[in-house]
Parts: structure tokens; C-alpha cells; sequence
């Protein structure tokens, strides 16, 4: 299996409202999609939102499920300023900011927010590494 991540699928349980936070608050551009799932493109990857109780009915698993839920997604940036604003977009979006922008143990500026469905995104500016093709003129 070569290592790559196409598409992150994320259960949700108004995807109306889902679809508002990382489209209209986010500014994700969203993709077309079928009347019950929203795809938006993530420059190398996708993001899915589905209704938490149809896909766990698809992976044949319960849709219970609370609290931590062992992984988060990690949206890295070009600069500590960078953090601030994307983590201030989303508590405009309606996110719930659970650790403030600052700085991290590790020696870079990070914060945390959960969406609406209370998924975990980390915003990070790691100085040690490369953030992306888009910043490889910057």
C-alpha cells in the first residue's frame, strides 16, 4: 500500500450546518457533491461530511461516541500571525476555541478548536518544517 490519505470523512450531525461552518466560516471550497454528503477540496486530499448515523451504519459500527476520539486533524501554517487568524476564523465560524493560540512545548505557536460536531483541529506554525507547495516561493 503506497502511504496517502485521499479522503477524511468526518460523521456530523446537521450537515446543513456543517457544510455553513467549513464553507461559509472556513472558506473550504466546496465541491459538487450528492444531495447527502459535502466534499470539499483540500488542496491533495478531501474532506466528506456525512450524517454521523448513515455512515456509521455504512462501516457497520455504532454512531455513539464521545469525548476524545484518539486522533485530530492538524491544519499547519506559514507564521505564529497565520495561526491567530485561521484559529480567530473559526471561532467566527462557531468553533469552540479549546486551547488558545500559543506557544508550544515543541518550540513552534499552535492552538486547538472543535468544530460543531466537536472534531478536533490543531493550527499549527511548526518552524522545522515545510508547510506546503503553495509557500515553497515564500
Amino acid at each position: 500500500m503506497k502511504p496517502r490519505i485521499s479522503m477524511i470523512a468526518l460523521a456530523v450531525v446537521d450537515l446543513d450546518r456543517s457544510i455553513a461552518f467549513y464553507e461559509d466560516g472556513l472558506g473550504f471550497p466546496k465541491m459538487a457533491s450528492p444531495p447527502d454528503v459535502a466534499f470539499f477540496n483540500l488542496n491533495g486530499t478531501w474532506l466528506g461530511l456525512s450524517n454521523r448515523d448513515a455512515l456509521a451504519r455504512d462501516a457497520t459500527v455504532s454512531p455513539e461516541g464521545s469525548g476524545y476520539n484518539g486522533f485530530n486533524l492538524a491544519h499547519n501554517v506559514a507564521s505564529a500571525a497565520e495561526v491567530d487568524a485561521v484559529v480567530e476564523q473559526a471561532r467566527s465560524a462557531g468553533a469552540t476555541i479549546v486551547k488558545p493560540a500559543q506557544n508550544a512545548s515543541w518550540g513552534g505557536y499552535h492552538g486547538y478548536f472543535q468544530d460543531p460536531d466537536g472534531h478536533l483541529w490543531e493550527v499549527a506554525f511548526n518552524p522545522f518544517a515545510w508547510v506546503g507547495p503553495e509557500d515553497e516561493d515564500a
